[in-house]
């Protein structure tokens, strides 16, 4: 049964002062419960979840930074590991020897005696460029972790030819290369830029084959660059001839 609400006229002067004072011992102890549950509030640790704690979230973004270095690093690995195919292997390999004979021929030229000035320049421009080209193939077949050199007793199979190293396109025979280096003046420029020019001739066919079939962006662009420098320089030689 709930009690009644007494009748405020009909109370006496005490007891409505007494009814005022339990009103406000009420009130107070509202206040005082209220402070206590704010200080217990504001005095506890307040637990997060483990996703929001300043030293998780720490660990989470550097763990985070050391994943996306690895794959990264990962990345960049296979990236760096040339790609590369028959052709490139082939024509570096063949090249390097080709090369080679460019320079000895040069050389054996510019030991002879009255050679023409401008022949002799030319001669010593393919010594120092494809000597440096030679060291650059070289390179290029150790970062393919192939040999520096054929090591099956035949050329040209890139190609689709087999054939020895001396009988590469444009290859001078033992034979020339003795005579040139018995000849001297005229008949030495006359030679010398006979035999330079099919050799040229040989190596912008195997130039041009690389580029056309290579996989290896670089070994495209060096390729490239051969083709065009020999076309070059087999119009400087003609020119020196036709001026002579």
């Amino acid at each position: 049964m709930e009690p009644s609400t007494p009748d405020m006229s009909e109370l006496s002067l005490d007891q409505l002062v007494e009814l005022e004072r339990r009103a406000a011992e009420r009130e107070a102890e509202s206040d005082v419960d209220a402070g206590s549950d704010d200080a217990e509030w504001s005095g506890d640790v307040i637990v997060l979840p483990w996703w929001q704690r300043p030293f998780n979230i720490a660990t989470m973004l550097v763990s985070l930074a050391l994943i996306a270095g690895m794959i990264g690093w990962i990345l960049g690995d296979i990236a760096a590991e040339p790609d590369y195919n028959e052709v490139d292997t082939g024509f570096l390999q063949d090249m390097r020897v080709h090369h080679e004979q460019a320079v000895l021929m040069s050389f054996v030229y510019r030991s002879r005696d009255d050679i023409d000035p401008g022949l002799a320049t030319i001669a010593r421009s393919i010594i120092v460029g494809q000597s440096l080209e030679v060291g650059r193939m070289i390179q290029m077949l150790r970062g393919f972790g192939e040999a520096e050199a054929n090591e099956t007793g035949t050329s040209m199979i890139w190609m689709g030819m087999v054939a020895d190293d001396n009988q590469m396109p444009g290859m001078a025979s033992e034979e020339e290369l003795e005579e040139l280096a018995r000849l001297d003046g005229r008949a030495a420029d006359e030679l010398f830029a006979a035999l330079m020019i099919d050799h040229h001739i040989g190596g912008i066919e195997m130039a041009d084959f690389a580029v056309a079939n290579a996989a290896n962006d670089e070994v495209v662009a060096m390729a490239a660059s051969m083709s065009d420098g020999q076309r070059g320089e087999i119009a400087e030689m003609l020119g020196v001839l036709d001026g002579g």
